[in-house]
């Protein structure tokens, strides 16, 4: 018994090991999506209706100016250089527009990786996570926000439907694996895929030490 104890402990671990891991390749897959991602990301001053009109008109004026850059993109990476060179436009444009609203607020463009609670956009469920972004902020940023996906262009087809629109569909699924596809669409809101993860593997974790102890018990 002294002998087969250490080998079923050593068999245990391995196998929470592996389990862990198995786990940890399938949540990657399914997160896999969001590195062909890029969003566009407009926050308001602050939720008055006259802030969010504005946030709205500025993200009209940025998309009808920076459309035609962007509708035969290819590649993630040729939309990576475009929105590089565009950020001083980008931010022209939407400062030009502030004023015109006779506000005085300033205005910040950035382009990295942000993070962004559960969101939807026409019938697809982008997952709460980091994501690659444009992010323009108006004023003090403190105002509900509105995004679209700037990679595929999915902004400059259909502000208001979203996936709606079949030249979205298709360039989704142009893009995206089948199982990628289906994550998106199929998200449901306040799904949470690293906490399941995170559960599940504190599950075959506690599952391996029980069993474990048990058989020390057993010998005793």
């Amino acid at each position: 018994m002294k002998r087969v104890l250490p080998i079923l402990a050593l068999i245990l671990f391995i196998t929470s090991v592996i389990g862990y891991f198995s786990l940890k390749d399938i949540y990657e897959n399914r997160e896999s999506y969001k590195e062909k991602l890029i969003r566009f990301h407009v926050i308001a001053n602050s939720d008055s209706p006259n802030d969010q009109a504005l946030k709205r008109s500025v993200r009209d004026r940025i998309l009808k100016k920076i459309k035609d850059k962007f509708n035969k993109v290819s590649s993630i990476n040729e939309s990576r250089e475009i929105i590089l060179n565009s950020l001083d436009d980008i931010e022209y444009i939407a400062e030009n527009e502030v004023k015109s609203w006779g506000k005085n607020y300033d205005v910040n463009v950035y382009f990295g990786d942000y993070n962004f609670p559960t969101k939807s956009y026409g019938n697809f469920t982008l997952p709460a996570g980091k994501y690659e972004a444009v992010r323009v902020v108006i004023g003090e940023g403190k105002g509900e926000n509105w995004w679209c996906v700037m990679f595929p262009p999915l902004c400059f087809i259909d502000v208001t439907h979203g996936i709606t629109n079949p030249k979205v569909k298709k360039e989704l699924k142009g893009l995206l694996t089948d199982d990628e596809y289906r994550m998106i669409v199929n998200a449901k809101q306040g799904k949470d895929v690293p906490l399941k993860l995170r559960f599940k593997v504190v599950e075959i974790i506690e599952k391996s030490k029980m069993k474990l102890a048990n058989m020390f018990v057993s010998k005793n």
